[in-house]
């Protein structure tokens, strides 16, 4: 279906509306000739770029839907090009317009190499200094966040996250859920390649999870059964001793109800001793106002992947979140509580492009103390 409707768009901007065009103004021959011609190389460009994604070991969703996506993008800028370039009283003028449309196309083939070739593999680092307790005699304590992998194969970008996950030296590890992309769970060669990322990972005071949307139990005791490096949180307060004090952590499993979620976190406070520091490892920041109103401390979630798509002055576009774009990515306060979103490593699978733009990847270490 995707690719005969690709076909259709390509066939009706390249070849339909310039010989149209060539009836209503025939004196622009040149003209949309020259039209014809882009149109072509634009769509037949686009395909070749997405085509050869899983090919280069880039992602692996299907090239369909992402290519009817952006030739409904170049519909956008084609169709009133035709209606205005039969419109222009001069040759001159339908010319400089045609230059301009071809500029914008151009524009949009560089968005492209960029969101899906470049930016979902420029893994960038965020340092967040945390004010909590001193928990280490004569630094802070470094916790690394690791949010939504959504594997499909191991790529450059999760060989990169181990490297960076190394060179950090990260106290703490939290793993905030989405490990395997939605279309991938289960796909036997991505679980396996995802258990060897995971066994890989090490902090001597432990590494933490809990699970996400993405996350069914089943995959859950797939990806980290016999895994003795990870403790995965279900629905559990652990407290972890360090060296100048106790941090809880309390792990929340996600279901697909919200508010059944915020009432097992309420449950889970009782067991959390006062005056205690207290982290949060939820997947979404749907629970954030139990949370705040609990007295949790710190609440470290994901999900959102910063819209992965965003544009400049207004951010995202889309969230999947029941609190849309007000907390869709970094930091928040929330009464008592510190909330980070973070914006993930990975993409969303199915029918959706395996799209980055203006939204990199992303480590979230936090610093804790002075």
């Amino acid at each position: 279906m995707f690719a005969a409707l690709d076909i259709f768009l390509a066939l009706l901007i390249g070849v339909l509306l310039p010989r149209v065009g060539r009836r209503i103004r025939p004196d622009l021959q040149s003209v949309w000739r020259t039209y014809e011609v882009f149109a072509l190389i634009c769509f037949l460009g686009d395909w070749i770029l997405l085509a050869e994604l899983p090919l280069l070991d880039r992602s692996f969703g299907q090239v369909g839907p992402s290519l009817l996506l952006v030739s409904a993008l170049r519909w956008v800028f084609f169709a009133p090009a035709f209606f205005l370039i039969s419109k222009q009283p001069l040759k001159l003028h339908a010319t400089l317009l045609l230059l301009v449309v071809g500029l914008l196309q151009a524009a949009l083939f560089a968005g492209e190499v960029d969101g899906f070739y470049i930016e979902p593999f420029r893994l960038t680092v965020t340092d967040l200094p945390v004010s909590a307790p001193a928990f280490l005699p004569d630094r802070p304590l470094r916790i690394l966040q690791i949010s939504d992998l959504h594997v499909e194969r191991i790529t450059q970008r999760e060989r990169d996250v181990l490297s960076q996950a190394d060179s950090l030296k990260p106290d703490i590890i939290v793993l905030t859920g989405d490990y395997l992309n939605s279309s991938y769970v289960n796909d036997p060669l991505t679980i396996r390649e995802t258990r060897q990322l995971l066994a890989q990972l090490h902090a001597p005071y432990g590494i933490y999870a809990v699970n996400g949307n993405t996350d069914a139990p089943v995959t859950m005791h797939a990806l980290f059964d016999g895994l003795t490096n990870i403790h995965v949180l279900y629905d559990e307060v652990l407290p972890v001793q360090l060296p100048s004090g106790t941090i809880y952590l309390i792990g929340v499993t996600m279901t697909q109800s919200g508010n059944f979620d915020a009432r097992g976190l309420a449950s889970l406070m009782k067991s959390v001793p006062p005056k205690v520091y207290s982290i949060l490892l939820y997947h979404t920041s749907t629970v954030i106002n139990t949370a705040s109103a609990k007295g949790v401390d710190l609440f470290l979630s994901g999900h959102t992947h910063g819209g992965q798509v965003r544009l400049p002055y207004y951010g995202a576009i889309f969230t999947n979140t029941y609190y849309g774009k007000k907390y869709e990515m970094g930091e928040y306060t929330v009464g008592p509580t510190t909330l980070y979103v973070s914006r993930g490593i990975g993409m969303g699978g199915g029918l959706l492009p395996r799209i980055r733009f203006l939204c990199p990847p992303e480590l979230v270490l936090l610093e804790l103390g002075k």
